[in-house]
């Protein structure tokens, strides 16, 4: 609602976005006074006046107090274009500090969308229907207590799904590698083998650091666990040996005794 003379309370709280309680409270302190009224003694503002609640606004988006604002608007020594260029130098301070924290967000964000957990069915997608959830349980409880454990779990929890299917692929890759270096008949003990064998102690290194004796002995387990022997045999007929031997070689190339390898 307009009078001939300005604008109703009502008409300024809607036009700046304030409540007419605000704008009350601040014609009492003398912050944003009216500068007139009507003949039944309604607060009537100016083009001035509203001019005014704007700054005051902006200086209260910026968190200065309202006691401090009356005094920044009615310094005699600044007149409006320095009132108008200081709310501007704030405004884009501010401005700033806002974009680093919706940086800081977005990259919490990635963070932890990057890092959220496996579900059962991405587990699924990317190890295929053979992976079983009583695996991770036997293996926590064989490991459980161990260091390597400890870190393993450190980093797993670090790795998005995206680079577990990287985890994937890469094993697949190592595996089809041992596979056809076994049914083509490399020698164990040859550096083509001892090639294989790092990128094995490698596929492992991603989880936990292993030592050349830590590889002996999972090798090792590979062929009293008949679980392993089977995976590893279904993609070429004597390969879990072949694996093993290949690995003691090498391990034996960095002064390691495979007879005398213990878990360090």
């Amino acid at each position: 609602m307009t009078t001939g003379e300005g604008l109703t309370v009502g008409a300024v709280a809607e036009l700046v976005g304030v409540s007419v309680r605000t704008l009350h409270h601040w014609d009492r302190i003398g912050l944003a006074p009216a500068s007139g009224r009507t003949w039944s003694d309604y607060r009537v503002y100016d083009d001035d006046d509203v001019a005014r609640i704007h700054r005051v606004l902006v200086y209260r988006e910026l968190g200065f107090p309202l006691a401090e604002i009356g005094s920044l608007l009615d310094d005699p020594a600044a007149d409006e274009h320095a009132h108008l260029a200081r709310q501007r130098e704030l405004l884009l301070e501010r401005i700033s500090h806002l974009q680093e924290m919706v940086s800081a967000v977005d990259r919490l964000k990635e963070a932890i969308t990057m890092n959220a957990p496996l579900t059962p069915e991405d587990r699924v997608e990317i190890f295929g229907t053979d992976w079983k959830e009583e695996y991770q349980i036997e293996a926590e409880q064989r490991w459980g207590d161990s260091p390597q454990w400890a870190q393993s779990q450190e980093r797993t929890a670090r790795m998005s799904k995206a680079e577990w299917k990287q985890v994937k692929a890469d094993a697949d890759a190592l595996n089809a590698d041992l596979a056809a270096a076994k049914r083509v008949g490399v020698d164990p003990a040859s550096p083509e083998a001892a090639e294989l064998a790092e990128r094995h102690r490698a596929s492992i290194a991603q989880f936990y650091d292993c030592t050349y004796s830590m590889q002996v002995c999972l090798a090792r387990m590979y062929t009293q666990d008949q679980r392993f022997a089977e995976t590893y045999d279904a993609l070429e007929p004597g390969l879990t040996q072949w694996l093993v031997a290949a690995v003691e070689a090498n391990a034996r190339a960095h002064g390691v005794d495979p007879e005398t390898a213990t878990w360090e």
